[in-house]
């Protein structure tokens, strides 16, 4: 990402399943436009549980992805890198921050995803601190609800 460029913020509101089952179909998403991902929790458990996700979301497909806390792991080369800090190590152009992660409003991402969970009140609060912060500075940010099988965009 260039240095003029700034990330857009996208939040996703859980309201009907877990975030480890509703991560999949975006995250492949991601890598199907060739983006890298650094999913970020200082939650172990939340990362162990979407480790575990995963590996078993889609019979049919396969999310390469690994945990940057796993021994002799090659962190750079992960699609997708499972972590506990924000430490880029795999050269991801999106982050999906959950468990209330901060990000500074203009980190070097392309897109800055922010999943939390409707019965998570501290999150999502944070995560309405985040979408405040992005507007403020004028940046992209874009607010989904979980619908059905997908996501509908507020306002649209």
């Amino acid at each position: 990402m260039s240095e003029a460029q700034k990330p857009e913020w996208w939040f996703y509101h859980l309201q009907r399943t877990t975030l480890e089952r509703a991560v999949g179909p975006l995250l492949e998403k991601c890598l199907e436009r060739g983006w890298r991902v650094l999913a970020i929790s200082p939650d172990a458990s939340r990362r162990a549980a979407l480790d575990e996700a995963l590996w078993t979301y889609d019979d049919q497909s396969f999310l390469p992805h690994g945990q940057s806390e796993a021994e002799g792991l090659a962190a750079d080369a992960q699609p997708i890198l499972i972590a506990g800090t924000t430490d880029n190590q795999n050269g991801a152009a999106v982050a999906l921050l959950m468990d209330g992660v901060e990000l500074a409003v203009d980190a070097p991402f392309e897109r800055c995803m922010v999943m939390f969970d409707d019965g998570d009140s501290a999150t999502r609060q944070k995560a309405r601190e985040q979408f405040k912060a992005a507007k403020d500075a004028g940046l992209s940010a874009r607010y989904f609800q979980q619908r059905g099988r997908g996501w509908k965009e507020a306002g649209k």
